[in-house]
């Protein structure tokens, strides 16, 4: 009886393009049934999440304001709920999405890469939702200062269609941008950029941070604007001291280890050598080995 001859394996667990491909529609087509089911369940999230945004407007109303929101079409009351499911859906089905973006990346990675990717999904996503919180609390103070701007006898009517957009995109925006100090320390860590890097572009970061507040907020509205702003800075702060003190425990293993082969990796000093440009002495450079004394 002769045995069929088997395909050597592939030890280094290495896929084909073609395997490549069928894992990726594998893990697409989990991932949209997995917002499928959170858009079922975002239909009975719709009124409360809708109530919770229209909430400003009710505020204005209490104040005797003539504030509504209006529908242009017939067909809009429908679609601005399929919306608002979606949203939810993206939201609440978060860990099944990224999970498979996870599951499909993971293979290729090292140990030490997927160590990162779990402790910046474990830091950016609570961040994101903070993100979402803090701008839905300023939603109020924003929609209550543009409607200043209006004649108390004049009538305050928003689109229900734009005034979703709008709140959507604050969310979103100000949610990506308390995640940024992670892809910072992200950064750091994989060795891209330094701690100290970072550090010396502190004013242009709070100039830039502040900016994203003013565009996210009413001019006006400074108070909205601090409280988007303060957060962010401190964030960026906390990003800046722990890439510090990852880059400082790498150049204490990295000395460690240049040390056993007689290598000093300590910074030289060069204040002797203020004038070695005119004398054309040069500097000793980092990383020379050490001079051993033969008669020890």
């Amino acid at each position: 009886m002769v045995k069929e001859a088997r395909e050597p394996r592939n030890r280094e667990g290495r896929m084909s393009l073609g395997e490549h491909l069928v894992e990726l529609r594998k893990r697409l087509m989990y991932a949209a049934l997995g917002l499928v089911v959170g858009l079922v369940a975002g239909f009975f999230l719709v009124d409360w999440v809708w109530d919770m945004l229209r909430e400003p407007i009710n505020a204005l109303q209490l104040q005797g304001r003539n504030a509504t929101l209006t529908y242009g079409t017939i067909t809009e009351a429908f679609d601005l709920r399929i919306q608002i499911a979606l949203f939810i859906a993206v939201i609440i089905t978060a860990p099944v999405w990224l999970y498979q973006v996870w599951a499909f990346l993971a293979p290729g990675l090292t140990r030490k890469e997927k160590l990162y990717g779990v402790g910046f999904l474990a830091a950016a996503v609570p961040l994101f939702l903070a993100g979402v919180f803090a701008a839905w609390s300023v939603l109020p103070n924003i929609v209550r200062l543009m409607s200043t701007f209006q004649p108390s006898e004049d009538a305050f009517f928003l689109s229900a269609r734009l005034y979703l957009d709008f709140a959507v995109k604050l969310m979103l925006a100000v949610g990506v941008g308390f995640v940024m100090p992670v892809v910072l320390v992200m950064l750091n860590f994989v060795g891209i950029i330094r701690g100290k890097t970072i550090l010396k572009g502190w004013r242009v970061a709070i100039l830039i941070i502040v900016l994203f507040a003013a565009l996210t907020t009413p001019a006006a509205d400074l108070w909205s604007m601090f409280l988007l702003a303060a957060p962010m800075v401190l964030l960026f702060f906390i990003a800046v001291g722990i890439a510090l003190l990852h880059d400082r425990r790498v150049d204490k293993r990295r000395a460690a280890e240049f040390a056993e082969y007689g290598i000093d990796m300590s910074e030289p000093d060069l204040s002797e050598f203020d004038d070695d440009a005119e004398s054309g002495k040069a500097r000793p450079t980092r990383g020379k080995p050490r001079e051993t004394n033969s008669d020890a």
